[in-house]
């Protein structure tokens, strides 16, 4: 019963819009840090980007982004997805429905292919694109997916954190994080991980962990700032 709700239309987009409106809330009421404090001065060269975040820590981070830029995140094609794309709309960004998967045979059944081909043509055309550098169900662990936007685009990645001293801590996959009111809000942005063109395996796994270990660090940051008066 609940489940059929929740695949309502009508249900979604009242949800999706009550989340951006919350996330919005969420803003407004924080005290906000960027780390470093001249990132968005400096950060022009380096757009458009691929912005790259952890799953459950990806809800804030359209909220701080740098003015004169566009922005499109890509969101998966679940129930969960159209009520994050409808928040995501309703926060001034475009959408890209598709997500990733560790397996060849679920790429084109979660519309990874045609999310790919999509992405890279937003980001020839000047858009940014925010993605999750982790696949569905496995938390924390970087997938090649946005390396290999990386290469062949050749924009750089941008590990992306965003963290609230005040929050809850979900007890699901992606360690999911509801970020209160209130209080304090860090957004540290990393250094550009770039990904050559003619990159081979073992540059491309050297890339995907330079990956995880950015997004990781930016987190780990995030949270410390948030927490320091």
């Amino acid at each position: 019963m609940l489940k059929r709700i929740g695949r309502s239309p009508v249900v979604q987009r009242l949800l999706g819009t009550a989340l951006a409106a919350y996330l919005k809330l969420v803003y407004r009421t924080s005290s906000v840090r960027l780390d470093p404090p001249d990132r968005f001065e400096r950060i022009d060269e380096e757009m458009p980007a691929i912005v790259a975040t952890w799953h459950g820590q990806h809800f804030a981070v359209p909220l701080h982004r740098p003015p004169g830029h566009a922005f499109r995140v890509m969101v998966s094609r679940s129930g969960d997805g159209e009520i994050n794309a409808v928040a995501a709309r309703r926060l001034g960004l475009g959408v890209i429905r598709a997500s990733g998967a560790h397996h060849a045979h679920q790429v084109a059944k979660r519309g990874g292919m045609r999310g790919f081909i999509e992405a890279l043509r937003c980001l020839r055309e000047g858009d940014s694109i925010a993605m999750t550098a982790d696949v569905p169900k496995v938390s924390r662990i970087a997938g090649l997916g946005v390396v290999q936007l990386a290469r062949h685009s050749g924009r750089p990645i941008l590990p992306v954190a965003v963290a609230t001293n005040r929050h809850i801590d979900l007890p699901s996959w992606d360690r999911a994080t509801i970020n209160l009111p209130f209080g304090r809000l860090a957004v540290v942005v990393g250094e550009p991980i770039r990904v050559a063109a003619d990159a081979d395996e073992d540059t491309l796994e050297a890339a995907r962990l330079a990956v995880e270990a950015g997004v990781n660090a930016a987190t780990e940051r995030a949270y410390a700032l948030a927490k320091r008066r």
